[in-house]
């Protein structure tokens, strides 16, 4: 705030001096009027309202334009391959699907889990991959000794076993196991899981 100013009149001048005439100064005190204080208010007020505008006009304009095109590349990068022509046809199996990693699916085996005397099952869904490339029509020769063996496994596990923490490795490692000796070679390397259901 301004300081108020005060001036103090002259001593009085000597009779018959001209100056005597002149007026008298008077003191004069400036104090900070409305138009002073809206002066020095004026930044704050400028920094509360622009503030939140220009990190709308940052974040809508310059950081949201940047994140999406780093998210869409990787989508755009993963959809390239798809859309590639005769250089893909290699990886490309009978009738012209895609084919992964050469394997042979169990879909829907359902069975009772050991010591709950038929009242809880298991219902799953799995994938036998191996790196043998006809794995597929060795599973299929020999279907009723694997879904027999698949059977075995998994009815022997109580609910107990599949309440333990990584209980699915277990299982795959069993179940990799159990196909091998099966077939008396290795031909069975992983298990992937696409259904698990207890009830």
């Amino acid at each position: 705030m301004a300081a108020a100013k005060t001036e103090e009149p002259p001593a009085p001048p000597a009779k018959g001096d001209a100056a005597a005439a002149a007026p008298a100064v008077v003191a004069v005190t400036v104090t900070p009027g409305a138009k002073g204080a809206l002066s020095s208010w004026l930044p704050v007020i400028a920094a509360v309202l622009l503030a939140p505008v220009a990190t709308w006009v940052t974040v809508e304009f310059l950081v949201l334009p940047r994140m999406l095109k780093k998210l869409s590349a990787p989508a755009v990068a993963a959809a390239a391959p798809a859309a590639a022509p005769a250089d893909g046809d290699a990886k490309k199996g009978e009738g012209g699907k895609e084919s992964g990693p050469p394997g042979y699916e169990f879909s829907s085996v359902v069975v009772n889990l050991s010591g709950t005397m038929g009242t809880r099952y298991l219902k799953t869904s799995f994938l036998v991959t191996g790196s043998e490339p006809n794995i597929k029509a060795i599973f299929e020769a020999a279907k009723p000794r694997l879904t027999d063996v698949t059977l075995n496994v998994l009815s022997s596990l109580s609910l107990a076993d599949l309440e333990e923490p990584g209980s699915k490795n277990v299982i795959r490692e069993r179940l990799v196991g159990a196909y091998n000796q099966a077939l008396g070679k290795k031909v069975a390397e992983q298990v992937y899981f696409s259904d698990f259901v207890i009830q």
